[in-house]
């Protein structure tokens, strides 16, 4: 019975997925997801996986996730990558059916090898890589091409027993050598990588010949039951490559989905870059705030269903797509305003000094505007001989400097008589807030001077900003989103009895 859509919209309400091409052809869609170890999950990766997640939930089928860890060499894999991949897939709220690691299938791999070259479908090439790309970009074989099946077996026999060195020869698909793209013409599927100085992180140096990416994929593509493989179309040069290995192994080729560029214009998303940004120092591990990795947004406080939406947005149209960060922290915003609490924190306070203060003000201020249900901040001010210090931020000394009367949020309105550098006076004006909007008097966020904790928010250049925040922030846990009201939104790193620190998403 053909795999059947039970809908095309993810559970946050996001615009609806088209359906997948020919999906009536399967009994069951399975989608996968094929990583390199080699680093954790960046901005740049989250339409692969959310997209074949999705598709996989969208037709009840089954979304797998196969580690492509055959690159020891250039590509090289490390124990922790495997599991900070995992944790980035769930956070994304992706969680696989059944999961895969290429390297513990290489004798897999090595018996269709063998098979195609049985066949007389492939060969060992001993070309060096100068003297093949002249005869592939003239559309001529190469010397090895003709040899027979049994002098290939041989060959390939000295591959794997330490025969040939490492570069000395490779397993080469045959293909139509006038294909019209040279990258297709007897393409290389696997290759001999020193396995003393290329050891493997998850076998060791058990194996000296290694599959390629489009080798090892395709075949556990077409044995894991892959029906669709959705990437981007920079892999659109593999599809024709399959089409020939699976001719040879008389297998029907799957569906191939290719979806645009992304192009980024405020967003280095390059792999390479940041693997050198951690290994100089130059960024604070995977997490720091400057870097564009899943890790460092779940960090700040960005949610699984923005990026979902993001996705969504640019779905699989083969057109290149643009994100920038003003197009991410828009979509989260929009998330995240819906739970996150509000709290008061001063960065780089100064002092303001309100004189005509003749009785203590209690200060209610919402939790959350659109959330009745959650009790008030509820802050108290007492003067003292007919004054009240209060903290505002530095930040606000110009807009000061321009207003004759301020209203402090929620509390009362204030007439400003001096602004100086480290200190402002003012006198009590009104308390009711019709007044302040008489006077179009600007609204100005404010703490009392005593009994707050120290507040330290991590901003996303990795700067520190410090200043008081209240305490009914204590409430709140490690992982919380909040908003620093007029200051911006960001998620709680660390928090004691005394202090909090938060790292900044946006405002």
């Amino acid at each position: 019975m053909p795999a059947q859509a039970v809908s095309s919209h993810d559970q946050s309400g996001s615009k609806a997925l088209p359906p997948l091409p020919n999906a009536d052809k399967y009994a069951t869609i399975v989608t996968r997801f094929a990583p390199n170890p080699d680093f954790v999950l960046h901005l740049g990766s989250i339409r692969a996986i959310i997209l074949s997640h999705d598709y996989a939930r969208m037709y009840k089928g089954r979304f797998l996730l196969r580690f492509d860890d055959t690159d020891p060499r250039l590509k090289k894999s490390a124990l922790e990558y495997y599991d900070l991949i995992r944790e980035d897939v769930r956070w994304l709220e992706c969680q696989w059916d059944a999961e895969y690691i290429a390297s513990d299938r290489i004798p897999v791999y090595y018996e269709y090898a063998e098979k195609v070259l049985k066949s007389g479908d492939a060969y060992i090439c001993t070309c060096t890589p100068d003297n093949f790309r002249l005869y592939v970009n003239a559309g001529r074989a190469c010397p090895d091409r003709s040899k027979t099946p049994e002098q290939n077996l041989i060959d390939w026999a000295k591959m794997l027993n330490g025969g040939f060195g490492e570069g000395e020869a490779v397993l080469r698909v045959k293909t139509d050598l006038s294909h019209p793209n040279p990258a297709v013409r007897d393409w290389p599927a696997l290759r001999i990588i020193d396995p003393v100085n290329y050891p493997h992180p998850m076998v060791g140096s058990k194996y000296r010949v290694w599959p390629l990416f489009n080798f090892g994929s395709a075949i556990d593509d077409h044995l894991l039951g892959v029906s669709h493989v959705i990437r981007g179309k920079e892999h659109l040069t593999n599809a024709p490559r399959t089409e020939y290995l699976y001719k040879a192994l008389g297998w029907e080729i799957q569906e191939y989905v290719h979806y645009g560029r992304l192009k980024t214009t405020d967003i280095k998303l390059s792999k390479s870059l940041m693997v050198k940004e951690i290994e100089e120092g130059l960024v604070d591990g995977y997490s720091d705030p400057r870097l564009p990795t899943l890790a460092a947004l779940r960090r700040r406080g960005y949610v699984p269903n923005a990026l979902r939406k993001i996705v969504y947005e640019m779905g699989l149209r083969p057109v290149d797509a643009t994100l920038s960060w003003d197009n991410v922290n828009a979509t989260n915003r929009k998330e995240i305003d819906k739970i996150a609490h509000r709290y008061s924190f001063i960065a780089n306070p100064i002092t303001i000094t309100v004189s005509g203060v003749e009785r203590t003000y209690d200060a209610r201020l919402p939790l959350h505007p659109e959330r009745k249900d959650l009790p008030d901040r509820i802050f108290k001010v007492v003067p003292k001989n007919g004054s009240a210090n209060l903290l505002i931020s530095s930040s606000d000394i110009d807009l000061l400097r321009k207003s004759k009367v301020i209203r402090l949020m929620e509390l009362f309105n204030v007439e400003i008589k001096n602004v100086e550098n480290n200190s402002i006076t003012a006198a009590f004006h009104s308390q009711d807030y019709m007044k302040a909007r008489e006077v179009k008097a600007p609204l100005v966020n404010w703490l009392p001077s005593e009994n707050n904790m120290v507040g330290e928010v991590v901003m996303p250049d990795a700067s520190r900003t410090k200043g008081p925040v209240e305490t009914n922030i204590r409430q709140e846990t490690v992982g919380s989103i909040i908003q620093m009201v007029r200051f911006g939104f960001g998620r709680i790193d660390k928090i004691s009895a005394e202090q909090v620190t938060v790292y900044y998403a946006h405002r």
